[in-house]
């Protein structure tokens, strides 16, 4: 299991608690060698966020239903789940959550899945530690917003082809051959997304927004990331981080900002006010996903859909070169 993001002690006592009873189901390389193979098929897998959910179900095919708990523009940094989520993750064969307190106010209930004797992998777990980000002021807690890199994403689709082949070693080829065909769509997304961050002009190539969710995305693709909020929104933005904000996006001379799906947009119209009583005019460049995908059943409800979307409108809203439909023509005409 990886180190969260949260300081809050008694986060950091579910954390413990929770690596105590994952010691109990997971084997080394994370299998789940204490939990015989399913009784039937298709079995249940739990998943807590869409981005996690869309791996399930790439991975397991029709061998599993995967439902997911927090929904579209559903902010799980905040996240408290109903009765009827921790019935459906003590119900599940499987759970897999993100992992690096991403889900931080979900930490009890996962701990209490997992004592339950089911089998609860976080799907970043395969990440090294050298490249995880440390915020300044968060010494020793990472960022968990790591499938903002499309590459850091392919080793969570192989955590969790590891982790059913272990659960369900009859099937472990098949697990294996649908992680590795989705690991494919993924080299071809990270090169898209490359291609077109690459074409917005270098002294444009700044990326403001709600909050800290992007600075994964702007070191995997050479773009300059800032956030009014920290990287979880449960810290509050005050009026001074959006001064220093607004004189930067002047001295810069910053086309756009950025709102996000599940976060207020308040504080970015407070930018947008502030810079133009300094006489500069900036504009939302459009609204991206951070922390949630797009509506379950479109292509934006896809983690390829949620970060083809976020590359193509943040490439044009500053003046890079990218298809109004996307990579591959999928996406609504871009904003």
């Amino acid at each position: 299991m990886t180190r969260g993001i949260s300081a809050n002690p008694r986060q950091t006592f579910a954390r413990a608690l929770l690596q105590l009873a994952a010691a109990f189901t997971l084997a080394p390389g994370g299998a789940a060698t204490a939990h015989a193979a399913p009784g039937s098929y298709p079995y249940a897998v739990t998943t807590t966020t869409g981005m996690v959910n869309d791996i399930a179900r790439q991975v397991t095919g029709d061998l599993a239903n995967a439902v997911n708990i927090i929904g579209e523009g559903v902010d799980p940094h905040l996240y408290k789940p109903t009765r009827s989520d921790v019935a459906a993750l003590l119900s599940a064969d499987v759970v897999f959550y993100s992992g690096l307190m991403l889900e931080g106010k979900m930490a009890d209930t996962l701990v209490k899945v997992a004592r339950s004797g089911k089998p609860v992998f976080a799907v970043t777990e395969l990440l090294d530690e050298q490249y995880l980000l440390e915020p300044p002021g968060f010494a020793g807690h990472y960022d968990p917003h790591v499938w903002m890199d499309v590459q850091a994403w392919s080793k969570a689709v192989q955590a969790v082809a590891t982790a059913l082949s272990g659960f369900d070693p009859s099937n472990a080829d098949v697990y294996r051959q649908r992680a590795d065909r989705y690991v494919q769509q993924l080299d071809e997304l990270d090169r898209y997304v490359r291609r077109v961050i690459r074409s917005i002009p270098q002294k444009q190539r700044v990326l403001i927004t709600a909050h800290d969710a992007f600075n994964y995305f702007g070191r995997a693709y050479g773009i300059e990331v800032r956030g009014i909020q920290g990287i979880s929104t449960e810290s509050e933005a005050g009026i001074q981080d959006i001064n220093s904000l607004v004189d930067f996006i002047v001295e810069r001379n910053v086309r756009a900002v950025f709102v996000e799906t599940s976060v207020a947009d308040k504080n970015v119209r407070a930018l947008i006010e502030g810079a133009r009583s300094r006489g500069h005019d900036v504009v939302i460049g459009g609204s991206l996903f951070s922390d949630a995908m797009g509506a379950p059943g479109s292509y934006e409800g896809t983690y390829v859909g949620m970060l083809d979307h976020n590359a193509t409108i943040i490439a044009r809203a500053l003046g890079g070169e990218a298809p109004a439909k996307g990579m591959s023509g999928k996406l609504r005409a871009s904003e």
